[in-house]
């Protein structure tokens, strides 16, 4: 092997030679590959027109742009592949039954319930588990996913069906994707009174791709207008045609409102299932599976709902979920209830993770809490160069100093937080396809569960102005601080479609005048007293700036709102009514909300017009 000079720097020649190199990957990785000095490879980039620090991530472009000059076929490894080639060093099969087919035994069917907005797919499922998630969702619209395991009698047989509730908003494309990409059947919900609308050909489109049978529920058959054979007649057209017109498909009519038919629709995915499905998993081997959601508890920590796959999840397991790991401490099914073990195709709750995973995470079961550790550490360490490597800039040092010249920002970077995993993901999904031509560009740098923390300001503020999007979440106290000294942005919100509108405004150019919240003060109750005929008023001391009576306010626990639009109605220093209690000062508060905890913190703010520019 020679030592070319490549403008005056002596680097190794490869003579053709593959070497493999993880995405995001540095000039040091690439010198450790080859034997040579980082420092010479760097003056190499420099000839080549690119200004490259040592241990700064790089693109693929780069990394072949220098392969090429010093004659090395370099192999850009994928997430995917990279995760393969860990989880084989340490000797795991993920994605396949472990064991004969004589260890394969009968699973239950994972169904997913797809269709358009409003057309009663939460409710039907409300209506086969006797549960309630409209009521705590933001404007009605299922924002986060659920996974629900329910009984039933086919043929004097008990059997067992999984269901994994997906969103029905639009901007919940790539979660309805993902739940079809973990489920065997689904379930395609069409009111009777309306029809075909687009996210119905929508979800038809994603439940094809994933190569799944559907099952049709016809549901609002009770409602005035309805008309199921109109809905069956326009499927027709998308290659679903219903058994009595001579086809495959199962339709059946129900009301999820009224509880008619929901025994028939049960049976109808026992039967599509047993008909189309040979569903079988070894239930012997160590688990493994996917996440549908995860979130931060303040009294639990990470809450992960994961759906095994093949094999039995158990209590006290050694578990890696993504960059998560941890022993199961505890598993809650659907009904927050204790269990043990959690066979193929059973969803459950997991408690003991050391940090949230993502959803749509794969999860394995490991020999000991070493192995986890080791394969999150390294997924971690890989995560965390993507994201330096997506807020860095890039680019030549001509196009670093035309930028320079120009002085104007080309691209929007943002940092996502939210309350759950789910919901993260569909944000970035749809702030992503926001077109707004080619002077503009977005990119999202970070990602991520739970309170707005230090470590995010301190990412925007390296990435030159990054802005961050809290939803349904709040800023940890030295993060604000440090958002407010170092002039970072960010901005809350609690209904996803609001968020898209205002950053697509944003990168138009078209954000109209309009009221902005302004922060009088925060307190922090220190105790809660009863009062007659008034419910809980809150005991607090006042933190920062001034807590005025009338004022808006919002209750934060733990980082995340916990409920919002609230007034100060009332506001008591020592016996005497005031109209404000400054920093530093306790009193006492009512915002007529009455799930209120001990070192909750009440935000008190205003609403001031925002002149335009």
């Amino acid at each position: 092997m020679q030592a070319p000079a490549i403008g005056g720097v002596q680097a190794p020649r490869g003579g053709g030679k593959a070497i493999k190199l993880p995405q995001g990957a540095s000039l040091t990785d690439f010198a450790e590959k080859i034997g040579a000095n980082p420092a010479s490879l760097v003056q190499i980039m420099l000839h080549l027109g690119e200004m490259v620090t040592a241990t700064q991530s790089v693109s693929e472009d780069t990394l072949k742009l220098l392969g090429a000059e010093l004659d090395f076929d370099v192999q850009v490894v994928s997430p995917e592949d990279e995760d393969r080639e860990l989880l084989e060093s340490f000797d795991i099969e993920f994605g396949e039954d472990s064991g004969g087919e004589e260890e394969l035994a009968v699973r239950p069917p994972v169904v997913t319930v797809m269709g358009h907005v409003d057309h009663g797919k939460t409710k039907l499922l409300d209506a086969i588990r006797n549960a309630n998630v409209v009521a705590g969702e933001a404007g009605g619209i299922t924002q986060h996913i659920g996974a629900y395991q329910v009984q039933t009698e086919v043929d004097g047989e008990d059997r067992k069906i999984t269901f994994i509730d997906t969103p029905g908003h639009e901007a919940f494309t790539a979660m309805r994707a993902r739940g079809a990409d973990t489920t065997d059947l689904v379930v395609l919900v069409v009111a009777a009174d309306d029809g075909v609308k687009p996210q119905t050909t929508e979800a038809i489109d994603h439940a094809t791709a994933a190569g799944v049978p559907i099952v049709v529920a016809v549901n609002k058959i009770d409602k005035e207008g309805a008309d199921p054979q109109r809905v069956r007649a326009q499927l027709t057209e998308y290659g679903l045609v219903a058994e009595e017109y001579g086809g495959q498909t199962l339709f059946v009519d129900v009301s999820a409102k009224q509880g008619i038919n929901l025994d028939g629709l049960l049976e109808a995915i026992v039967l599509t299932a047993d008909a189309e499905l040979d569903l079988k998993a070894n239930p012997d081997m160590d688990a493994q599976g996917v996440a549908i959601e995860a979130h931060l508890d303040r009294g639990r920590g990470a809450v992960a709902t994961v759906l095994v796959q093949r094999g039995t999840l158990r209590v006290g397991d050694s578990i890696v979920c993504g960059v998560a790991h941890g022993r199961v401490r505890a598993m809650l099914d659907e009904n927050y209830k204790p269990v043990e073990e959690a066979g193929p195709s059973r969803p459950v709750q997991v408690l003991g993770l050391t940090a949230v995973p993502s959803a749509g995470d794969n999860f394995l079961v490991v020999e000991d809490d070493r192995v986890a550790r080791q394969i999150a550490d390294k997924r971690t360490a890989r995560k965390r160069n993507a994201e330096l490597l997506r807020a860095r800039p890039s680019g030549s040092l001509e196009e670093i100093m035309e930028r320079l010249k120009k002085g104007e920002r080309q691209e929007l970077l943002l940092i996502l937080k939210g309350d759950v995993s789910g919901s993260v993901e569909a944000l970035e999904d749809s702030l992503l396809k926001i077109d707004v031509g080619e002077e503009v560009n977005l990119r999202v740098i970070r990602r991520g569960v739970g309170a707005i923390t230090q470590d995010d300001v301190n990412l925007a503020v390296a990435s030159d102005g990054a802005v961050i999007i809290g939803f349904n979440v709040r800023p940890e106290r030295n993060a604000q601080e440090a958002a407010d000294r170092e002039g970072v942005d960010i901005r809350f919100y609690s209904i996803i479609y609001q968020a898209i509108e205002e950053v697509e405004a944003a990168l138009k150019g078209m954000l109209k005048p309009e009221f902005e919240e302004v922060q009088l003060g925060t307190a922090e109750i220190r105790a809660i007293f009863k009062v007659p005929r008034i419910g809980n008023v809150a005991g607090c001391m006042v933190q920062s700036g001034v807590i005025q009576r009338g004022a808006k306010a919002r209750l934060v626990r733990q980082g995340t709102v916990v409920a919002d639009n609230l007034t100060v109605s009332s506001l008591r220093r020592e016996k005497d009514d005031v109209t404000e209690v400054r920093e530093g000062f306790e009193c006492g508060i009512g915002i007529g909300y009455q799930d209120v905890k001990l070192d909750d913190v009440i935000e008190c703010f205003e609403m001031r017009e925002k002149p335009r520019d």
